[in-house]
């Protein structure tokens, strides 16, 4: 699937490696989605017969009672489900549209988390929310990257200090006794390989997961006293308005009142919880696409093993590049750093009969030699035109993630499995 060459797959067009991961990643979806619908079907759909078979029943009761025609109960039933589009509820619930209720809704906007307990009912407010939630999107999600940022430098800088902290009780003299001049010099090498240590993404993904479950732990409780919900259903809750599914099937904060309770306090930690736990699960599911990502590419190589008995031994064949854009779990990873510069020169350099022999080079070799050129051309222009020049060893695509904006930009060699230089 992902071999570079078609003799022994039976395929005259390679696929690229960026493209096979993106196919396998959307067949992986699929079989997901698929497997998903099966449990939930086998779980959900007795549920759904047993409550169709009781309506009907109260349905044809209540009809019989009051000696109403059914097709007047359900105009009637219909008008209701209008007024409950509007915000119109059989119990007594906060005012949707005062200045509390829709700021309520506009987080809920930016945050994508959609309840759907409250909607805009008029033309201007529908066409309004299309600009608004434009905008408004487009910030929050700027904002969880930039907590994610913030969140994975901290938890860096911690990692790194335990990191140090055992490194340096590693090498402290015993009994006394100077330090010579050769491990001083291995502490001075243990220093600048230190200074370059990153944290594994693993640890990352365990950290923000022990957040998010804490964060959701504690929101349960404040819910389950406050809504007067079961636990679980109060965790069921925080994972859903915490991942921004947001079904509207249970929402928090509705009531006028909360007897018992500061309503305004508990308005206020509502608040807290909703923004702390979205950010955290935001930062856990970027983390956790990363190890996807390792596990796709080393499906990728392991779909490539059996194309590798085309060449006679690894690595051998001189029109075989370096593996790009590829981010493998850390004992598979390949400690090659190529770049752009030195391509070509790789290349040819694998034949030891022209290596240095002053022999005049095909065109072949001319024309992939002029084409780096260009690219290193094109690149220096574009970072000038930037004003921000980057180092010419540093490649950000070789390890499968882009320099750019969003969440996979900023998790660009911050942790170890995503680092060039590790």
């Amino acid at each position: 699937m992902a071999c570079r060459g078609g003799c022994c797959c039976g395929s005259s067009s390679p696929i690229n490696e960026d493209n096979a991961r993106f196919l396998l990643l959307a067949l992986f979806i699929v079989l997901y989605l698929l497997c998903g619908a099966a449990v939930f079907s086998a779980l959900e759909q007795p549920k759904e017969r047993e409550a169709k078979e009781r309506w009907a029943q109260r349905f044809e009761h209540f009809s019989q009672k009051y000696n109403l025609s059914k097709r007047d109960l359900r105009n009637f039933l219909r008008n209701y489900e209008e007024a409950n589009v509007a915000g119109i509820r059989v119990d007594t619930i906060r005012p949707r549209w005062d200045f509390t209720g829709a700021f309520y809704f506009v987080g809920t906007v930016v945050s994508t988390i959609g309840f759907g307990m409250t909607t805009p009912a008029t033309i201007g407010g529908k066409i309004f929310l299309m600009f608004y939630g434009l905008l408004g999107c487009a910030a929050t999600i700027l904002f969880f990257n930039l907590f994610l940022e913030r969140v994975i430098t901290v938890i860096a800088f911690v990692l790194k200090s335990f990191h140090e902290r055992r490194r340096n009780k590693a090498v402290l003299p015993q009994n006394g006794r100077r330090v010579s001049e050769g491990a001083e010099a291995g502490g001075v090498g243990k220093r600048e390989e230190l200074a370059g240590w990153k944290p594994s993404v693993y640890c990352v993904m365990f950290i923000l997961g022990a957040a998010a479950i804490l964060v959701s732990c504690c929101a349960s409780l404040m819910y389950s006293a406050a809504e007067g919900w079961g636990y679980l259903d109060s965790l069921y809750f925080c994972f859903v308005a915490f991942s921004t599914i947001g079904f509207g099937d249970m929402v928090s904060s509705q009531r006028i009142s909360y007897e018992g309770h500061a309503t305004a306090a508990y308005r206020v930690g509502n608040f807290f919880f909703i923004l702390t736990g979205v950010c955290c699960i935001y930062s856990l599911f970027n983390v956790i696409s990363i190890v996807i990502k390792q596990v796709l590419n080393w499906l990728l190589r392991r779909l490539e093993a059996p194309c590798r008995c085309c060449f006679p031994r690894r690595g051998a064949h001189p029109h075989r590049h370096p593996r790009r854009n590829v981010v493998a779990p850390g004992h598979l990873r390949a400690r090659r750093d190529p770049s752009i510069e030195t391509d070509a020169l790789n290349e040819s350099e694998t034949d030891p009969g022209r290596r240095m022999s002053g022999e005049m080079i095909s065109m072949r070799d001319f024309l992939a030699a002029n084409k780096v050129n260009l690219a290193i051309m094109q690149k220096q222009l574009s970072e000038m035109a930037v004003g921000h020049p980057r180092p010419s060893g540093s490649c950000s695509h070789q390890n499968g993630f882009s320099g750019g904006v969003g969440a996979l930009g900023i998790m660009n060699n911050r942790l170890a499995e995503t680092s060039v230089d590790r």
